[in-house]
């Protein structure tokens, strides 16, 4: 390995930092909910459970760094703003090995804190953190190889598994006010990764991979973006009217001015990369906002 492998720019690169915000709007938005329904915070294990949270993060982001290197998808991908890594590997592949370190030592850092919780509240919380440290590993070398599991399982990683592991961590129960939280982190960040798979078919498919818009193609991978998007804002309707979310969670709902012309534009241009740009950058803000408005309202009451 030569030194110029290691410089904090080939360590940093395979953890994505600029997208690591996505995790603690989720662990908020867990928070929020515990709060909402318990009235307290337990600092230590907040901070144990944001740690945890980030650095399965960052754990999945290097891996998938790793492999898709290592396969040599990277250089056949064309990368944009919003998909196609880092580039740090295929710029210095001595950096490799570094990032395959840092995917598993942040994977173990993950399964000690959830081992932690498991003593403080006893083992309920192992099948959902067996099935995260799965979802991790696995992701990039066999979940996106099945198409239905490749579409719900980004929001599994960051709803469900999230949202309601840091309820768990805080309180030692799960809660359906919890589930229906999840449920908005569960559509949009599935929309996220299936919209960022849209200009990375063509390089996708000669590796073997067998997500959505390579098996319908792109114009009908638009309309199931459209459709889980919906889902997302209806799932805070139907939550509030339930009685299972407060009354101010509909905060939320003021993503819509900017979700329905990104809706509009990812159905009309499902194959125009260029036009999309534009619509993938505007549904990163939709994953950050609309949790963190979600979790206000939480906040509110």
């Amino acid at each position: 390995m030569t030194e110029s492998a290691i410089t904090p720019k080939t360590i940093l690169g395979p953890m994505r930092l600029p997208f690591l915000v996505l995790s603690p709007v989720c662990v908020l938005t867990g928070l929020a909910a515990a709060v909402w329904e318990t009235g307290q915070i337990n600092w230590l294990y907040f901070i144990l459970a944001m740690i945890g949270a980030v650095s399965a993060h960052i754990s999945v982001n290097a891996f998938n760094e790793y492999f898709d290197f290592k396969s040599g998808l990277d250089a056949r991908t064309t990368p944009t703003p919003f998909s196609g890594g880092s580039g740090t590997l295929p710029a210095n592949p001595d950096a490799a090995r570094p990032a395959l370190i840092t995917a598993w030592v942040s994977l173990l850092l993950t399964a000690a804190i959830g081992l932690y919780f498991a003593f403080v509240w006893g083992w309920a919380i192992l099948p959902l953190g067996l099935l995260e440290l799965a979802v991790v590993y696995t992701y990039t070398n066999w979940i996106t190889h099945r198409p239905f599991i490749c579409l719900i399982a980004p929001g599994l990683g960051f709803g469900p598994l999230i949202v309601m592991g840091t309820y768990f961590a805080l309180t030692g129960t799960y809660s359906w006010t919890a589930f229906a939280a999840s449920l908005v982190p569960f559509f949009l960040v599935s929309d996220l990764l299936l919209l960022n798979q849209f200009p990375d078919v063509e390089a996708d498919r000669t590796v073997g991979r067998m997500h959505y818009p390579i098996v319908l193609g792109r114009a009908k991978s638009a309309r199931i973006y459209a459709a889980f998007l919906a889902l997302a804002y209806l799932s805070v309707v139907v939550g509030v009217v339930t009685g299972l979310l407060p009354p101010f969670t509909l905060l939320a709902l003021l993503t819509l001015p900017l979700a329905v012309p990104v809706a509009r534009t990812v159905l009309q241009n499902p194959d125009d990369i260029e036009a999309l740009l534009p619509a993938m950058g505007k549904n990163v803000l939709l994953n950050i906002l609309t949790p963190l408005l979600l979790a206000v309202g939480f906040f509110i009451g």
